[in-house]
């Protein structure tokens, strides 16, 4: 799926993921960006762009890479993530990158790598694994 659709695919089947804000960047075969403007809305006590923040634009960079690479599998859910909060994310735009590390038949783990306009280096990374529904694969 390209961005189109998996705008499309979201509109129509998880319309509330579109409320966050993001916008996808770039949709390739093992790569998919994934961008958010944040704002007051995103900070924590401190001006930093909270962890919940970082963690949903990992797990929705994470989504949609699996979904560019198996289609519309709505079902497919995120059995678990690690993030690390590496650097102050400051208020700005947050870039995602995802990489698949393996699509199998029923598991997925993806890498994401957050960066932060104006820091130098990652601010987060996440490891986050999605089940497959049995449908999507058979």
């Amino acid at each position: 799926m390209d961005a189109d659709a998996l705008l499309d695919f979201l509109a129509a089947e998880f319309p509330q993921a579109l409320s966050f804000g993001f916008d996808i960047e770039a949709v390739e075969h093992d790569r998919l960006l994934l961008s958010l403007p944040t704002g007051e809305v995103h900070l924590r006590p401190g001006g930093t762009v909270s962890g919940p923040t970082l963690m949903t634009l990992a797990d929705t960079a994470a989504y949609l890479l699996l979904l560019s690479r198996l289609g519309p599998v709505a079902l497919a859910v995120t059995t678990s993530i690690e993030c690390h909060f590496l650097r102050k994310a400051p208020p700005g735009c947050l870039h995602a990158a995802a990489t698949p590390l393996k699509i199998g038949r029923r598991l997925a783990v993806v890498s994401v790598s957050l960066t932060a306009e104006g820091v130098d280096g990652p601010v987060g990374h996440a490891t986050v694994t999605y089940a497959i529904p049995r449908t999507a694969t058979t």
